[in-house]
């Protein structure tokens, strides 16, 4: 069983409070694209003066989260600063996506109806964190079953800053994609990092609940894959909920195509998975109303939708699992 030290501990809640700030302001978007850069290059990005950028990186820089190039005052991300980030991301999603849950744990305790109509999460925080995390959590195993299946049309739901997608339209050049999320944040940081990467000419961006898709399935329709990535939980919350848009998913693919769900199941008891899961149960059970269903639970939930068969592959978050389920 992996021990951290107490110099490990610091190290992640340092990192994750250096590259929250950068998410922040906007500068994450250099950071993020691997580029070579400069001070005026992050504070034209991120829109703030130069000399606050210049503080900035000088503390990334003794972190050891950036590194210098062989030009003066130009920059790059050190060699291990995605897996910094992967890390980073447990922190950031718990602390400051849940933010105000922690907050006002208190209001939400005491009236959870009140608490939940006035303290409400920051989407593209909620969309930042879960990116970091599902790079190397869950986004390897959801591109090798779109990749194996030779899929060119591909929808996201719940796509937040569009991160997976982006992947999978840079994979393949024939390949189209569709981000539907009901947060507006968090669909203009998918626009701008479609632009950032230069597949905005093959990548919609859809700004509507997942639920409206019984009545207009338009964003599915003929997908050949269709992906949704820790959102599906509060979809199959409600029963009846759950069949009318597992249903209309079904009934959208493509010939061939497949439903591929990344999520979690409730209290996951692995020693290695109990102690994120209990947090992420509790937060939804709490914070959300929503209780998680168990891995069997998810299964025959893909049963009475009419789907013909569900595999369950294994991936690397926590009390998660991927749930490809055929048409």
């Amino acid at each position: 069983m992996q021990r951290h030290t107490p110099e490990s501990v610091a190290d992640a809640a340092a990192v994750a409070a250096l590259l929250q700030i950068g998410a922040e302001i906007g500068a994450d978007q250099v950071l993020d694209s691997g580029e070579i850069f400069s001070a005026s290059d992050m504070a034209k990005t991120a829109g703030v003066p130069v000399a606050g950028v210049t503080a900035y990186l000088a503390a990334l820089l003794a972190a050891g989260l950036i590194v210098e190039t062989e030009v003066p005052d130009e920059f790059q991300t050190a060699a291990d600063y995605t897996d910094l980030r992967h890390q980073a991301g447990y922190v950031s999603w718990a602390m400051h996506a849940n933010g105000p849950f922690i907050d006002n744990a208190r209001a939400f305790l005491t009236d959870p109806a009140q608490a939940a109509r006035t303290h409400r999460r920051n989407g593209r925080r909620v969309a930042v964190s879960s990116r970091w995390i599902g790079e190397r959590a869950f986004y390897p195993q959801i591109i090798e079953q779109v990749v194996a299946s030779g899929a060119l049309r591909v929808t996201d739901l719940g796509a937040g800053a569009g991160a997976l997608l982006i992947k999978l339209l840079q994979e393949n050049p024939a390949r189209t994609g569709t981000a539907v999320d009901s947060n507006g944040a968090a669909c203009a940081a998918a626009r701008e990092a479609a632009r950032a990467c230069e597949v905005h000419d093959r990548l919609t961006v859809a700004e509507r609940p997942i639920e409206s898709l019984v009545d207009d399935p338009g964003p599915v329709a003929g997908a050949e894959a269709i992906l949704a990535c820790y959102v599906m939980h509060d979809i199959v919350a409600d029963e009846r909920t759950a069949q009318n848009v597992l249903g209309a998913l079904r009934d959208a693919l493509a010939p061939g195509g497949f439903l591929a769900v990344a999520d979690a199941v409730s209290y996951a008891q692995q020693p290695q998975e109990r102690k994120f899961s209990a947090l992420f149960t509790y937060l939804h059970a709490t914070f959300m109303s929503v209780l998680l269903p168990t891995e069997q639970e998810w299964l025959d939930t893909f049963d009475k939708a009419g789907f013909s068969r569900t595999r369950t592959v294994p991936i690397g978050l926590p009390g998660g699992r991927l749930f490809v389920a055929s048409r």
